[in-house]
């Protein structure tokens, strides 16, 4: 009998995938499954061939060849003595602080750390991840979890660079390698120190990289050699080939100024021994050719220059090469054409053959051709010059704008050929071509190019000519037509009849109101397409919406424009007959009595009247209804509206009689006097009468009672207006009104104390801009008018003056896009100053404008000056973090003070190494005695002004210091008060305007120092604190000077607490205090929001409830969208158990005990109601699973699970581990696979889905 291995079925899924499918025959039952042996369920990998094996053998099932896997993930294992430990607190391993970072730079990096004590409290940390992740977490766990040094390291500053390297590239991998900081002084530091920062083993490893780094530069050696700029290419030689040979043979590297470059400086650096060796044979090349060679010199013209030295230099470094003669040219920018050459003697003869080849083996050409015919020659992008430089290459064709050349460059034999082939294409061209040019007026040119060039696109391609209109900017008429000789005469012929067609038609502008536009073009142009197809020949053109004009203008035949015009005209009649509009006040009550059930009653209204009835939106405070359509149809649906609130109210209708002329003063500003009396009267609608009908009835509707009240009321106002109704009018330009007006209103306000009369100027809305209307008694208006066109006519006299300012002034005037300009112009009718230019030497301003303005203007530029002058500069002393509480979000409360006072106020720089240093803040309004403030360069803000406002402000700085308050309050309300994601306490600090501090989790542990001989009775202590409490506060209290200190960490819950016996002890301070920061009186209004917080969650209970686990997802929803809305309908926090809790049914619900109870009842009734759902679902699932093939209820591989028992998984025959003498090893023996570190439990799913972080 064979031996049977239990496997589980995911191990072989994958294995079994890629082996033949195999019959079950012959001895094996149709209904037992085949066992397949290990070697068919698991095939061998392929052994590495032999020498002698042949290529051409079949390969194994795993493919021919198998490619090495790098491993990807990596471990690093290293130790933390206990003398260098961070955190010493052994009581909690795993729990403490040691654990908390590691968990964060876990997060961090990626990468997985575990830690572990060893014998000697050292810490053992194993590291695993990638490279990268594994290397940054190494350098975080040494920087945050062992005791950090530091130590400085000198070398040469020349060699500073090189430990940074390229990018900082080099100093980044050393200090990954060494888990270090590296701190290198910057380049403007005189100091060569270099700053190592880590444990004691990483600084040494960083000093030694860095040594090795400087001792490997100290080997380098630069050598500055200065030869003349004419033997440079005999040291290079051709193709800098000698200098690259050179540098090959000595190993130092030979830097050669180009020859653009007037430098006559060659560096060598490298090895020392190198260095000389190239210096040396470098010289004594530059000795030879100095010794051997002579110059000649040759003229050449300029423009052969370039081919002599040919592309990129190489012809030069031809003929250096082939005669060993350098060729000297001088600057392309120069007009020198003398061309210098220098070398051997015997070798500057076929040097100088080879310049006067290579200068007179390029020539150029010039071809005669009519320029309207370059494009022809061009031919359609490019087609027929480029088979010409396909064919020759070498050859540059360039053709000139406006000129009858073109130009050709090259080999003299490829010229010539060009040249010819160019002359035959112009030749063609002119026999078959032919052009003609017509004077046409510019305004026809776009009428000729139609819509998106539709005409000029039609006649060019019927009559295959090329017609060139010019742009409008080249103010130009003559159209040029070229092309076939037949086409262009027949292009032309049609041009012209086009022209004297165009001169016979007519425009004519229709004046249409912008608001008619659009529905006279209609939805995406239906409506105007069809005016268009009635009338082909008019054009239609409206006016762009931006521009607001209302002129539709038409053009075409005049005959048919009069058609079309009348036809528009009957159209606009209708729409303006249609367009009446009416607004109806119905109480918002009734409006839905007014549309009735399912719309039937203002449906009804609507379709029998033929009007457009609007109503407001259900949240709009409007109760108008806005009929639009014919007069006629308008009133009669407003009296079917009228007629079904009257049936449904007590409402009361009556008419005044008040003149025409008193309604808009009545009405007032924006409707404010007759609004104030509706609102006032119960809401009752008062109507005026349109403006222009001419009509002195005023109607009212509401209540009775109310109506006869707003009657009484409109009355009495009407007799005191018509008393005092006299209105004049004033025309005055807009800029002058603020100088009218004057600073905060002195200018009008005399006017008005003097006269009596009411002013009033146009507001910005206003569309008559100039208008300035006079109200009161006739003899006030007069009066005021009088006074008003005086000073207008003086502001109409227009005078320029001058005044002289001293220079250092300028710029506050001109500064900050000349604001101060700017709003001298709009306080003193829109004067003119203007300074002089920046740099010019003179002291004069100019002013323009009306009389008094410049005048007034002039006296505060003055006033101006004068505070300039007497300017000085307050320095107030508040320490730096209160600054940012003084400046307010966004400066606004700075701002507000340089407003207030006319003041500059300049902040210091802020000065991050000083905070810790800082004094303790206000606390509950005092500061403590020992808190003596000393200023520092950071506190001191600077004002400047005028020296009794700077004292102003100075005041108002210092009462802007914080103020800080304390109140205890029972840490269980604490996450509440903060709120879901700090909602709560973010709106309170927002709606107060202060800053509320809550105590670290991490206080509750706290270092208490007690002296050494506490360690030897500590264990007694503990068992008699109790019994002892005075004795042992007795002891604490007189320290032995002999013992040294040791420090301990101690928890809050440590009996040993109670007895430290200084007051002051952090072990004191208290988990229940919430500090609030800010002005005092907003400190205590957020107190006062904080205390009735409290008040109310002390009201609140917390109910449990127990509710079937499997109807949680629902009842939470999609992302906690149900619950979340459940606990706003109810006012209730509802809290689920956590996987894996003891008792996974346990919901519990806090809140007011009456919402308690109604949150607890709808629970109940959801989970009825879901439960049904998840019986059916399971029933379902039971009934609809197949069976398994294996026999059983669904187990894999077992052979009958009704038992219960776990499933046997895959089975294979004869597994190597139960051969003879081999043993399957006991999965759940600890001793064959021992665990690391404490046991996982593995995750349980959460009803809310997976966590996001």
């Amino acid at each position: 009998m064979s031996s049977v291995a239990v496997l589980t079925p995911e191990s072989f899924a994958e294995h079994r995938s890629g082996l033949k499918d195999q019959e079950i025959t012959g001895c094996v039952p149709e209904d037992e499954a085949y066992i397949p042996t290990y070697l068919e369920a698991f095939p061998p990998l392929p052994e590495k061939g032999a020498p002698g094996e042949k290529a051409g053998e079949p390969a194994s099932a795993w493919g021919s060849k198998i490619r090495p896997i790098k491993a990807s993930v990596i471990t690093q294992v290293f130790h933390v003595p206990l003398e260098e430990r961070r955190y010493k607190d052994n009581s909690q391993f795993g729990e403490g602080e040691e654990a908390k970072v590691c968990l964060d730079i876990m997060q961090r990096t990626g990468a997985h750390i575990e830690l572990s004590l060893a014998k000697d409290q050292g810490l053992s940390i194993m590291v695993t991840g990638k490279l990268d992740s594994v290397m940054k977490a190494r350098k975080e766990i040494v920087a945050r979890l062992q005791t950090q040094a530091s130590a400085t390291v000198a070398i040469p500053k020349e060699h500073h660079r090189f430990v940074i390297g390229k990018n900082g590239e080099k100093l980044q991998e050393l200090e990954l390698k060494t888990a270090t900081k590296i701190a290198i002084p910057r380049p403007d530091d005189p100091s060569a120190n270099i700053r190592i920062t880590g444990t004691k083993e990483g600084i040494e490893k960083a000093r030694h990289e860095i040594l090795l780094i400087s001792a490997e530069q100290d080997k380098r050696a630069v050598e500055r050699l200065s030869l003349e700029k004419a033997f440079h290419p005999f040291i290079a030689g051709a193709h800098n080939r000698l200098v690259q040979e050179l540098s090959q043979e000595t190993g130092a590297r030979i830097s050669i100024p180009p020859p653009s470059l007037p430098k006559d400086e060659i560096v060598i650096t490298g090895e020392k021994e190198a260095v000389a060796l190239a210096l040396s044979r470098i010289r004594a090349i530059y000795d030879d050719k100095k010794r051997k060679t002579t110059t000649i010199s040759v003229e050449v013209k300029k423009s052969q220059h370039k081919y002599i030295i040919g592309p990129k230099g190489n012809t030069l470094q031809e003929i250096l090469e082939a005669t060993g003669v350098s060729v000297e040219m001088p600057p392309l920018d120069s007009g020198s054409e003398t061309i210098i050459l220098r070398g051997e003697p015997d070798k500057l003869g076929p040097a100088l053959t080879q310049v006067y080849a290579k200068a007179k083996s390029v020539m150029v050409v010039e071809v005669t051709a009519p320029a309207w015919l370059h494009r022809f020659i061009i031919g359609k992008k490019g087609q027929n010059i480029g088979r010409i430089t396909q064919q020759l290459p070498r050859v540059h064709i360039e053709f000139t704008d406006g000129e009858e050349r073109i130009s050709l460059e090259g080999p003299t034999e490829e010229v010539e050929q060009a040249q010819a082939q160019i002359q035959e294409i112009i030749k063609d061209l002119l026999v078959r071509m032919d052009y003609t040019e017509v004077i046409i007026d510019q305004r026809f040119h776009r009428h000729l190019i139609g819509k998106n060039g539709a005409n000029i696109n039609r006649i060019k391609e019927q009559y295959k000519v090329s017609v060139r209109i010019p742009q409008d900017s080249e103010r130009s008429g003559l159209v040029r037509i070229e092309g076939d000789p037949k086409g262009v005469q027949l292009a032309r012929r049609e041009l012209i009849e086009m022209v004297q067609r165009m001169e016979n038609e007519r425009t004519k502008d229709l004046i249409v109101e912008q608001k008619f536009h659009r529905t006279i073009i209609g939805q995406k142009g239906e409506k105007i397409k069809e005016v268009r197809d009635k009338f082909p020949e008019v054009i239609i053109n409206f006016p762009d919406p931006s521009q607001k004009s209302d002129i539709v203008q038409l053009r075409g035949p005049k005959n048919e424009v009069e058609k079309c015009a009348k036809f528009l005209q009957k159209i606009i009649a209708d729409l303006i007959e249609n367009s009446f509009s009416l607004s109806v006040p119905i109480f918002k009550q009734f409006h839905k009595n007014i549309i009735g059930k399912g719309g039937a009653n203002i449906k009804k209204i609507r379709e029998e009247t033929n009007t457009k009835i609007d109503l407001p939106t259900e949240n709009s405070n409007s109760e108008m209804i806005v009929i639009t359509g014919k007069k006629s149809n308008c009133e009669a649906a407003r009296d079917r509206i009228l007629a079904i609130q009257r049936e449904l109210a007590n409402i009361k209708e009556t008419e005044v009689t008040i003149p025409a002329k008193l309604h808009n003063s009545l009405i007032g500003s924006k409707g404010c006097l007759v609004r104030s009396i509706m609102e006032d009267c119960g809401g009752v609608h008062i109507h005026f009468p349109s403006e222009g009908s001419g009509s002195d009835k005023v109607t009212i509707r509401g209540p009775v009672g109310e109506v006869e009240k707003a009657k009484k009321q409109l009355l009495q106002l009407a007799e005191e207006k018509q008393v005092n109704n006299f209105t004049a009018e004033l025309q005055a330009k807009p800029e002058y009104h603020k100088f009218l007006i004057g600073r905060g209103g002195a200018n009008i306000r005399r006017v008005r104390d003097r006269t009596g009369a009411r002013i009033i100027f146009p507001s910005p809305d206003d569309t008559e801009q100039e208008l300035i209307t006079i109200v009161g008694k006739e003899e006030a208006v007069r009066s005021a008018q009088r006074e008003l066109e005086s000073l207008v006519k003086n502001l109409d006299d227009v005078v320029e003056d001058s005044m002289v300012v001293d220079g250092r002034h300028h710029r506050h005037f001109v500064c900050r896009r000349g604001q101060v300009l700017r709003e001298l112009a709009e306080e003193y009718g829109g004067v003119a100053v203007s300074f002089p230019r920046t740099g010019a030497n003179s002291q004069r301003v100019t002013l323009k404008g009306a009389k008094d303005c410049v005048e007034a203007a002039k006296k505060r530029i003055q006033e101006i000056i004068e505070d300039l002058e007497s300017q000085v500069s307050v320095e107030v002393a508040i320490p730096q973090r209160y600054h940012r509480a003084i400046m307010g979000p966004k400066g606004c409360r700075i701002q507000q003070i340089t407003r207030e006072h006319e003041v500059q106020i300049k902040f210091p720089e802020r000065d991050d190494s000083a905070s810790g240093q800082e004094a303790s803040p206000q606390e509950n309004g005092e500061v403590s005695p020992e808190a003596e403030f000393v200023p520092r360069k950071c506190d001191i803000i600077s004002i400047s002004g005028r020296a009794e406002k700077c004292e102003q402000a100075k005041a108002a700085l210092l009462a802007l210091r914080s103020f800080k308050v304390t109140m205890s309050v029972d840490p269980k309300f604490h996450p509440k008060i903060i709120g879901r994601k700090g909602a709560v306490i973010s709106q309170i600090r927002k709606d107060h305007d202060v800053s509320i501090q809550f105590p670290d989790k991490g206080d509750e542990q706290q270092v208490c120092v007690l002296h050494s001989f506490c360690l030897v009775i500590y264990n007694l202590v503990c068992l008699f604190c109790l019994l002892y409490n005075r004795i042992f506060i007795a002891l604490l209290s007189k320290p032995n000077p002999l013992l040294p200190s040791y420090p301990l960490i101690l928890s809050t819950q440590s009996p040993l607490l109670m007895f430290c016996p200084c007051p002051s002890n952090p072990c004191f301070l208290s988990q229940d205090v919430i500090a609030i920061s800010g002005y005092e009186r907003n400190v205590e209004e957020a107190r006062q929001s904080i205390q009735q917080l409290v008040a109310e969650l002390q009201e609140m209970v917390s109910q449990d409830v127990h509710l079937d686990p499997r109807t949680h997802a629902r009842i939470i929803g999609a992302r906690g969208k149900a619950i979340r809305k459940l606990m706003e309908e109810f006012k209730v926090d509802i809290r689920f158990p956590q996987p894996g809790s003891d008792e996974p049914d346990k919901v519990t619900v806090t809140g007011l005990p009456e919402t308690v109870d109604n949150a607890i009842d709808h629970l109940l009734n959801l989970e009825e109601e879901y439960m049904l759902s998840v019986t059916e679902t399971e029933t379902l699932a039971a009934y609809m699973k197949p069976p398994s093939r294996y026999g059983g209820g669904g187990g894999a591989g077992g052979v009958d699970d009704s038992s219960g028992g776990p499933a046997k998984g895959f089975v294979v025959r004869d597994a190597p581990w139960n051969a003879a003498g081999n043993k399957a090893p006991d999965m759940s023996s600890a001793e064959d696979f021992p665990t690391f570190g404490t046991g996982v439990a593995p995750k349980q799913a959460s009803a809310w889905g997976p966590k996001k972080f």
